[in-house]
């Protein structure tokens, strides 16, 4: 039997143009970019608004197709064979968007009803994310009963049940209090790591970015990649100090003036 292939996600010489709006010509949101993530490895994307990380989200995810170039997500193209990644992909938004009709525990199970798993199977598993997320107990409430931070947990939950292999996470706790974020980020970052998922993680915060990565990638638009840095053990003082210092001089370089989603 061959080895499981080590890299998640590869990028080959990607670019990603579209139309103007105005119909005058397209503009490029990620140009030639190539970069891979391994298994069980935690990347956090970093850029200002408009650098092309939405864009890369959504190639990602198989949302939209690259203009040129070769994306591999679990070896599967993703918007060529979106069916076949199905159940593959676990997805943390900004917003929870959770379904206001639907309890804490309807709401995890979403993603089995999806796959056609049977409720016998799916139950208990949904369950048992809602615990170790810290939400035993609220498993019948609905999202206006609950905190932020609470519909933030169900998301993860939901996110996780169905055992992904990758977790894209697009900013998922810029919308909460700071302690909030915290709390809620390092459980996040326990559960990715003991169950072993590959994780990308797209945000403007160089601290939280610092906080979750095995490795960061600073972006400048269109989408190129300006810095990367692997993190490794903790950081010391001098060297988060350093690193901030690198990364902010590459966010002061504003690169091309075309404007990148």
């Amino acid at each position: 039997m061959a080895a499981p292939d080590p890299v998640a996600i590869a990028f080959q010489d990607v670019t990603k143009t579209f139309e103007r709006p105005d119909g005058a010509g397209t503009f490029t949101a990620v140009d030639r970019l190539s970069f891979a993530i391994g298994r069980g490895e935690i990347v956090a994307v970093l850029g200002k608004t408009g650098c092309g990380k939405s864009t890369i989200f959504n190639l990602i995810a198989g949302l939209a197709e690259p203009t040129s170039g070769r994306i591999a997500v679990e070896g599967l193209d993703p918007f060529g064979e979106f069916a076949a990644l199905r159940g593959k992909i676990g997805i943390v938004f900004q917003g929870d968007r959770l379904m206001p009709w639907r309890t804490a525990l309807d709401n995890v199970l979403l993603g089995f009803d999806i796959l056609g798993v049977e409720r016998a199977r799916s139950e208990p598993a949904a369950l048992g994310w809602l615990a170790k997320l810290g939400l035993a107990g609220h498993e019948k409430d609905y999202p206006h009963a609950l905190s932020g931070g609470m519909r933030q947990r169900v998301s993860i939950a939901r996110a996780l049940a169905v055992d992904p292999a990758l977790i894209l996470c697009d900013e998922p706790f810029s919308a909460l209090d700071e302690m909030t974020a915290r709390r809620l980020r390092a459980e996040f970052l326990r559960l990715v790591r003991d169950s072993a998922k590959t994780a990308l993680f797209i945000t403007h915060s160089i601290d939280e970015a610092m906080e979750v990565g095995d490795r960061i990638m600073v972006l400048r638009r269109p989408a190129r990649i300006a810095l990367e840095a692997r993190l490794g053990e903790p950081l010391s003082p001098d060297r988060k100090a350093e690193l901030r210092t690198q990364i902010l001089t590459v966010l002061a370089d504003e690169g091309e003036p075309e404007s990148a989603l």
